[in-house]
């Protein structure tokens, strides 16, 4: 595997890490400005529309410039982000910074999978874009509690400045080790854009906006109600991210694992569970060990739910694999950003800290029961699931890892 992967994983593990670490900061930034909590979760929010804006406009322009090129401007706009993060002098400020760096998020992932394909033997490009995916993962367990731990100790400023340096590791390290790679063909837009006019590819994607939203519901707000309804220290929210990390890699594997086998009786079962644990969550939160062990299955159950969606998307927008996997890419985050705002306001309304569990439980069984809706159309028209992606392997296998 060349040294240009690392690269590209360091640049995965800067964007994952800027995604998650303000969940767990969300009391210190919120005291800093003298917002609320609830307030304070629009930087969630405001993260998560800039993917959905950012993932296609990013990709189509993408087209046209060369793709080293493309990345090392990505991870500028990411650098930027983050360092107006770290010095913002207002709430407003700091939430422009959080739009900038997302700009970034969803088109660095789509080409730089294309990339890293391209670096390797065509037998290898499966394990080349697992490796570039390995940073988003290895995010979730080693930089997102560190950077909250961080930010916890000595200031949630010093935290977006360190994940600012990791993207100018990551900047250079593109400039450095990744090739010069000849511009790509420029897309047929309306080609693409017509994968959307089909009922079953927006059902996918609504699958995707209400099924990880509910994961977000309650992941938003895990730092005030494990402080304040389990009993947790402040310090403690770190090692319980650790936990939601390595559920969250644990569920993408059998999610991948089995959604080429049985991809809708996956997305059953895992949307089914996921809208069950989080409606016990509103329990379990009460009780320390049992609370624990629950983040650790609502990231499970939540990113066992990523591939199968994915791979939903891209076999029902055959023809036009690309703009539909970025676009999906933003679904994922407008679920975020939808439930955060949600979970937001049954706090402001007095309802407790555990409320947004039961938002989160219901926007999983409504992706359940579009699940069962898009199946039912599916046999009604005789498909039977049996559309075959387009695109490259490459293109295909990009959405497992995500």
């Amino acid at each position: 595997m060349p040294l240009a992967l690392l690269a590209l994983a360091i640049g995965a593990f800067g964007i994952g890490t800027t995604e998650f670490v303000i969940m767990g900061l969300l009391p210190e930034v919120a005291s800093d400005f003298g917002v609320s909590i609830p307030t304070a979760g629009l930087l969630v929010t405001g993260y998560a529309l800039g993917v959905v804006i950012g993932a296609p406009i990013m990709t189509v322009l993408g087209t046209k410039v060369p793709r080293k090129r493309m990345l090392m401007l990505l991870m500028g706009l990411f650098i930027a982000g983050n360092l107006l993060s770290a010095v913002a002098p207002s709430f407003a400020i700091m939430l422009l910074g959080r739009v900038i760096a997302s700009l970034a998020h969803g088109a660095f992932f789509g080409i730089g999978s294309v990339v890293a394909a391209e670096l390797v033997a065509p037998d290898k490009k499966a394990g080349a874009i697992a490796m570039m995916f390995t940073g988003l993962t290895v995010a979730n367990v080693v930089g997102v509690p560190l950077g909250t731990l961080i930010g916890q100790s000595v200031g949630w400023r010093v935290t977006f400045g360190i994940v600012a340096g990791l993207g100018v590791v990551g900047l250079a390290g593109i400039a450095k080790l990744v090739p010069e790679l000849p511009r790509p063909q420029g897309v047929r837009l309306r080609h693409e854009l017509a994968a959307f006019k089909k009922a079953q590819v927006l059902l996918a994607m609504a699958m995707t906006v209400l099924g990880f939203g509910g994961v977000f519901a309650a992941i938003t707000y895990i730092a005030p109600m494990m402080t304040h309804i389990a009993g947790f220290s402040d310090g403690s929210v770190t090692w319980l991210l650790v936990l939601f990390g390595l559920g969250m890699v644990g569920g993408n594997l059998v999610g991948g694992k089995f959604a080429d086998r049985a991809l809708m009786p996956m997305l059953y079962i895992s949307l089914g569970a996921l809208a069950v644990v989080l409606a016990l969550f509103t329990l379990t939160a009460h009780n320390k060990v049992a609370a624990a062990v629950t983040i650790a299955l609502i990231g499970a159950l939540g990113f066992a739910t990523v591939p199968p969606l994915q791979k939903r998307v891209l076999d029902q927008a055959h023809g036009a694999p690309t703009l539909a996997s970025a676009v999906n890419i933003g679904a994922f985050n407008l679920g975020n950003a939808l439930s955060a705002w949600l979970g937001g306001v049954v706090i402001a309304a007095d309802f407790g800290y555990t409320s947004p569990n039961w938002v989160g439980a219901a926007l999983a069984a409504a992706a359940l029961l579009l699940a069962f809706l898009s199946a039912a159309l599916e046999r009604r028209d005789g498909t039977h699931g049996t559309v075959v992606a387009a695109g490259t392997p490459a293109e295909r296998r990009t959405a497992v890892h995500h």
